[in-house]
């Protein structure tokens, strides 16, 4: 997409929208993102989405704030980055100092458990939600589920830094990637020495 056709407001104002009215952190976010960004404002594919989600969950920082960041620059640069990072920013910050001076007198009480109790359930399907739609985008074979199901039982059933599984999973893909290769030049070098020696 041109990056002239998305104004900076656009930029600032969705994700301020998505920080605002999204409870449960990051990964509660990524059905709302992907609803935003690829199914209404068609600012990315939903391949370039999964890309997105994969390098935001890789590398340091809030999934959130590194998912606003890389849209607001590969849409409109330096400035895009700082807006779109500070949109998704700016409602917990502000929600954050409100409830400072609140929290205290509503602890306890039986409405604020049930509103929060309520919130906790709808995160849990956004977060389902999202599962779904990114398994949806992922190449599946045998190596990729083996590396689900195995990613999946070390998560949660273990205390193993979820940063480490990451990189393996990455190490894991690149080697996948060198020896399909290998496999695949195999029967093209075969075909030379066979016709160099026919020659011969």
């Amino acid at each position: 997409m041109n990056k002239q056709k998305v104004s900076l407001w656009q930029l600032f104002w969705t994700f301020f929208k998505t920080g605002a009215f999204t409870f449960g952190g990051g990964l509660a976010m990524i059905s709302i993102l992907e609803e935003q960004l690829v199914a209404k404002k068609k600012w990315m594919t939903s391949q370039e989405m999964l890309d997105m989600i994969v390098i935001a969950e890789s590398t340091p920082g809030v999934i959130a704030v590194n998912s606003a960041t890389h849209v607001g620059y590969k849409l409109r640069g330096i400035a895009g980055a700082l807006l779109a990072t500070l949109g998704i920013v700016l409602p917990s910050f502000l929600l954050m100092i409100g409830l400072y001076f609140v929290v205290d007198a509503f602890q306890g009480n039986v409405w604020y458990n049930a509103f929060f109790a309520g919130i906790q359930c709808c995160v849990v399907a956004l977060i389902a939600n999202a599962f779904v739609k990114m398994s949806k985008l992922v190449q599946w074979n045998a190596l990729s589920i083996a590396m689900f199901a195995i990613s999946f039982v070390v998560s949660t059933a273990t205390n193993f830094n979820v940063i480490f599984l990451i990189l393996i999973g990455a190490l894991v893909g690149i080697v996948a990637t060198f020896v399909q290769g290998k496999k695949q030049q195999l029967p093209i070098d075969n075909a030379l020495d066979q016709k160099q020696g026919g020659a011969q």
